[in-house]
């Protein structure tokens, strides 16, 4: 296939999955395997990142009002009623230490299962099946409030959550932040806007480190070695990274509408239709 092609494609891909709750990593290492591409080959697994960075650049911007009215109503909160320990800005760092710390911890059985179909598969059915459940039992409970009303224990509970998403790919970080706000007792629409708020420090830590890791490996312990890009390379890095934030753009002003009256079973069962296919697919 033409690179150019597929640099189009895989930054397709990226934008559509990477904050549906389906899993971009596997779609993205699926859709790798069936075009083609070597999953060992470092410029390629640098070209997964920097889309993925295009994508995850889209939610400040996107956000950027919010952000703005977060800042602006530190520590007290938009009601008056919040302080400096459980403003939402406090309490979304506080559920991004409490991933990325476990997360990093763990970052050498993460490596070891990255690239593993079957792993994904059985990660996308039993992602899809907890969703479904969640989502029917908890998700059409009718209940007040918004990211502003978010405490302690909820957002601890719901960064721990997400740590499954980095150990287990094909698990999906918005699936495991989206499932935990709901049985913890938010509303659809909240856990997904403090999911796509922890997402911002979360993705962003994540992809600084792997493309650190790529492009600068003496400064990490059993980093590959370094990648050297052409002209070539640099015009499929653009091409990806402009295709995945606009196309990420367009999902959540999307996936945003859609939650405000429609749950995750349409999601729920895409994980497992997929799941199932892979891992058909993967035992072969």
């Amino acid at each position: 296939m033409n690179d150019y092609l597929l640099s189009f494609i895989l930054g397709i891909i990226e934008g559509i999955t990477e904050f549906l709750p389906v899993s971009s990593t596997a779609h993205l290492r699926i859709s790798e395997s069936l075009l083609g591409v070597d999953l060992q080959d470092g410029y390629w697994k640098m070209f997964s990142i920097v889309i993925q960075l295009g994508a995850i650049l889209c939610l400040p911007i996107y956000f950027r009002r919010r952000i703005s009215e977060f800042l602006s109503t530190f520590p007290n909160g938009a009601r008056g009623d919040r302080t400096a320990m459980n403003h939402p800005l406090t309490l979304t760092f506080v559920a991004f230490l409490c991933t990325a710390i476990p997360a990093f911890l763990l970052k050498k059985v993460i490596g070891k299962h990255l690239e593993n179909l079957m792993l994904m598969a059985v990660a996308l059915i039993a992602g899809g099946v907890i969703m479904w459940i969640v989502d029917e039992i908890w998700g059409k409970r009718n209940r007040s409030g918004d990211v502003e009303t978010i405490n302690y224990g909820q957002a601890v509970w719901i960064g721990c959550c997400q740590t499954l998403s980095a150990v287990f790919p094909g698990t999906s970080r918005s699936m495991s932040t989206i499932a935990a706000g709901e049985l913890a007792g938010m509303s659809r629409a909240t856990a997904l806007e403090f999911s796509f708020l922890l997402s911002i420090p979360t993705m962003a830590a994540a992809t600084c480190y792997d493309l650190l890791k790529e492009l600068r490996p003496s400064h990490v312990a059993d980093a590959p070695p370094p990648v050297h890009i052409d002209g070539h390379g640099w015009v499929l890095l653009g091409i990806g990274f402009v295709v995945s934030f606009f196309v990420a753009w367009g999902v959540v002003a999307w996936f945003m509408n859609w939650v405000r009256s429609r749950g995750f079973v349409p999601f729920a069962i895409y994980r497992i239709v997929v799941g199932l296919a892979v891992m058909l697919w993967a035992s072969k």
